[in-house]
């Protein structure tokens, strides 16, 4: 008796790099395939039998394994639907050496085998296995030498000044001959590169400039493309107006990488007017970043920007919102601005953060100048000098020198429990006229504790040993509170309290239990010496057990 062999279930795979010819009836995909039918019908005695789909991509690179084709059909060998892969080459499957591993170690973990009609070979040999390294390796060196061929070609070509293909930038249009590859003028649109220019030049910022092209009725260079697919037409952008007022291309330059050559279009703006405008960017760009305006055109410190991060390596950005007509500044963590709510990010007052970090820095060099700490190697003849100079650093920084501090901080990290800082040892021992070697190793570092209780919200920051500062807020409530408990007791209705007092009932309502806190609450209330989150807010919203003990620890004593 003879053992039919078990059935495996072949499937077709065919590729072409470009869509040149797919409209025809009979291209080469359909010839890929009919070859690998008929290799999959000489071995039908071996068991093998064709699937009835078909997997095929057009017009789609090798160097990818994004393929709708091609990802049907590992959709299907991880179904355990597909025994073996039957391509015309190997190279029909991928050009990529890495990329094929990746598919074979996906085949074998399915249990599918594949093997190329032209090569005669498959994987489930050794062998096999060993032909197909070494022919993936040549497909790969001969991907890898075409693909810098063409890099050379494009260089060579720009060198001359010829434009090599993309969207033309607004101003242009494609060359009319594709093979003399020089752009053609747009009347239209080269005016609106003109005024871009003009507008610049006038004295205004991108900011300036993108409002006035909006107001102009200014906008983006419309294209279309062969599929049918458009794209622009709309009003321009600050980035999109900085990149057309740095594109050399309008001065008749054609740029590769970072370098230009002279091109052989036409040039829509004058040399001239280019030179002007690239100076006033440069000398934008060159403003110090520490300083924003306001909608007043006052400008307004942030000397911590760039320099502080969170604990989880975020950076802190300025940021400001607008109460009852002022302006209230902040350090945020950048994802919060990115992405919106997280709970872990931080939202600092800019002013308290300035100061905290500033009167830190202070203690730190005053603790060090006392101690006589600030050079590693004291030298009598000079402690006078630096002593001084010392102390002026410090007195400079308790009047709140922004420019100082944000010299003398290179960075900072912000953590729940700590905020650590680094200062710059240029910096400082250039205002205290010693050499930088001579500074202490230890001057240039400081660790100090911080209590940060909320995030995501505004919140108070406490460094290092606090000095008592009651919370006028709190302690009028509490002496509120004790005025209402009395009137109580002594029979007066809680309607005619609160009218007494020009406050709701419900108000009254809520703070007449502030009289029943633990006598310990009460004290720390009164002497400021509670913890730093304990609000009136926070003290009204929570329910307040009667127990001292556990009203102690619900408020964190």
């Amino acid at each position: 008796m003879t053992l039919l062999p078990p059935s495996i279930r072949c499937a077709i795979y065919t590729r072409k790099s470009s869509d040149e010819g797919l409209e025809q009836g009979f291209n080469s995909l359909a010839a890929q395939y009919e070859a690998c039918v008929a290799y999959v019908a000489s071995q039908k005695p071996e068991g093998w039998i064709l699937a009835k789909d078909r997997f095929d991509d057009g017009g789609v690179s090798g160097g990818t394994l994004e393929r709708p084709g091609l990802q049907r059909l590992l959709a299907e060998i991880e179904a355990g639907r597909i025994g073996m892969v039957v391509v015309y080459k190997i190279d029909r499957l991928t050009r990529s050496l890495a990329d094929f591993a990746r598919l074979v170690e996906r085949f074998d973990a399915a249990g599918c085998s594949f093997v190329s009609v032209t090569q005669s070979f498959n994987t489930a040999s050794s062998m096999g296995r060993l032909t197909l390294n070494v022919l993936l390796s040549f497909a790969q060196f001969e991907r890898e030498v075409t693909a810098e061929r063409i890099r050379d070609k494009i260089a060579a070509s720009k060198k001359k000044g010829l434009w090599m293909g993309g969207v033309p930038p607004l101003g242009y249009d494609p060359p009319p001959d594709p093979k003399v590859r020089v752009l053609a003028v747009n009347t239209a649109e080269a005016e609106t590169v003109r005024t871009l220019f003009a507008l610049c030049d006038q004295g205004g910022g991108l900011v300036v400039v993108e409002r006035d092209a909006a107001r102009l009725g200014l906008r983006s260079k419309r294209h279309a493309f062969r599929s049918g697919r458009t794209q622009g037409g709309n009003p321009l952008s600050r980035g999109q107006i900085h990149k057309i007022l740095t594109n050399p291309v309008y001065i008749g330059l054609i740029r590769h990488k970072d370098r230009s050559w002279p091109g052989q279009h036409l040039a829509i703006v004058p040399r001239d007017l280019w030179d002007r405008v690239q100076a006033g960017l440069q000398a934008a760009s060159g403003r110090p970043r520490g300083r924003s305006s306001d909608t007043s055109g006052h400008a307004e410190p942030s000397p911590l920007r760039g320099k502080l991060r969170d604990e989880t390596g975020d950076r802190l950005t300025p940021t400001h919102t607008v109460r009852y007509g002022r302006k209230v500044r902040y350090y945020v963590s950048n994802r919060l601005i990115r992405g919106g709510p997280d709970p872990t990010g931080w939202r600092l007052p800019a002013l308290k953060l300035e100061e905290v970090i500033a009167r830190t820095v202070a203690d730190h060099i005053a603790a060090a100048n006392a101690s006589h700490r600030l050079l590693a190697l004291p030298d009598v003849r000079d402690i006078g000098a630096v002593h001084a100079r010392a102390a002026e650093i410090v007195q400079q920084l308790h009047l709140g020198d922004a420019p100082l501090l944000r010299s003398l901080l290179v960075s900072g990290i912000v953590k729940d429990q700590t905020l650590a800082l680094i200062l710059d040892r240029a910096v400082l021992s250039h205002r205290l006229g010693v050499p930088i070697y001579s500074l202490a190793q230890q001057v240039s570092s400081l660790r100090i504790p911080l209590r940060l209780r909320r995030r995501g919200v505004e919140m108070k920051l406490v460094t290092g040993a606090t000095i008592p500062t009651p919370d006028p807020v709190l302690r009028e409530a509490l002496a509120k509170a004790h005025r209402w408990a009395r009137a109580l007791k002594s029979g007066t209705p809680l309607h005619e309290i609160a009218r007494a007092a020009g406050h709701h009932d419900a108000l009254v309502r809520t703070r007449t239990p502030l009289a029943f806190l633990s006598p310990k609450i009460q004290r720390a209330i009164l002497e400021g010496t509670q913890p730093v989150d304990l609000t009136l807010e926070r003290l009204v919203r929570q329910s307040l057990p009667l127990d001292w003990q556990d009203q102690e620890r619900l408020c964190g004593f």
